[in-house]
């Protein structure tokens, strides 16, 4: 089933392929602002993605010929939340949702991606971005904090220093300041932006699914998991078909290579 067969989508345009999920934020009235009937929309495509384990692209939209991703969370909404509200994580728990799907996730970012966009973006497994990017968590001038995980996330992918220009004094980045930063690997014209989104993702497919899974899931484990959760990990993949299947067709592919080349002998 695809993602899009069985849910209505208001404020998504969802694309689903065989290996993939592409999900477009769609609120250019708003620039993508993300509302309550946003995360409730994303939430529903993280079901049918834990339950069918896909690659996700996330794109922005574009307003008056200009992209944009997510320009933050919708103020009109969050001025009006209190403490409870706070204490439910409306965006944290989808976005650390997102972060935990099986299959990597991929973010396209042109234009804006402020506060809880960029939260979105820190979400994802890889960034690319185009040369009008710009990012950051303008959350402490509205009185706020960035509390859907740009707080420790950040600190993990750019180091201390950089984390606290970005979420204590509002600094926000341009598209090279991101990649020489590491918040962003590859910069596209936006043009260009969803084909090398797919590109990327094409390069995830040619990889076997349930180690691409693993893999993701083993990297995030706390450091006194590893090396035993490895060596679990690795335990299960010893005993997948898909590993005899894809190492015999290695092998194979060698062997015809020496048979070409002339060369007979054995490794």
């Amino acid at each position: 089933m695809n993602v899009s067969d069985s849910t209505t989508f208001t404020a998504l345009t969802v694309r689903s392929t065989e290996d993939r999920v592409h999900v477009q934020l769609d609120r250019p009235e708003v620039r993508n602002a993300i509302d309550a009937a946003m995360v409730e929309e994303l939430h529903a495509v993280c079901t049918h993605l834990e339950r069918d384990p896909r690659t996700l692209i996330l794109t922005g939209t574009t307003v008056n010929g200009k992209g944009i991703f997510a320009s933050g969370a919708d103020i009109g909404q969050l001025r009006d939340r209190r403490r409870a509200d706070a204490l439910r994580g409306v965006n944290s728990r989808l976005f650390d949702r997102i972060a935990r799907l099986p299959m990597p996730v991929i973010a396209a970012l042109d234009g804006y991606a402020l506060g809880g966009g960029a939260e979105l973006a820190w979400a994802a497994d890889f960034r690319l971005g185009t040369p009008q990017l710009k990012i950051g968590q303008p959350e402490t001038g509205l009185g706020i904090i960035a509390a859907a995980g740009a707080l420790w996330r950040l600190k993990e992918l750019a180091g201390e220093s950089l984390a606290k220009e970005i979420l204590l004094a509002g600094r926000v980045l341009t598209a090279e300041e991101a990649l020489a930063a590491g918040l962003t690997s590859e910069i596209h014209e936006a043009d260009g932006l969803l084909d090398a989104a797919h590109a990327l993702a094409d390069r995830i497919a040619r990889q076997d699914p349930l180690a691409v899974q693993i893999s993701k899931k083993v990297f995030h484990m706390p450091r006194e998991a590893h090396p035993a959760v490895d060596e679990l990990a690795q335990a299960i993949l010893f005993e997948s078909q898909a590993k005899f299947d894809r190492m015999q067709a290695f092998l194979d592919r060698k062997k015809t290579d020496r048979q070409k080349t002339g060369d007979t002998k054995d490794d």
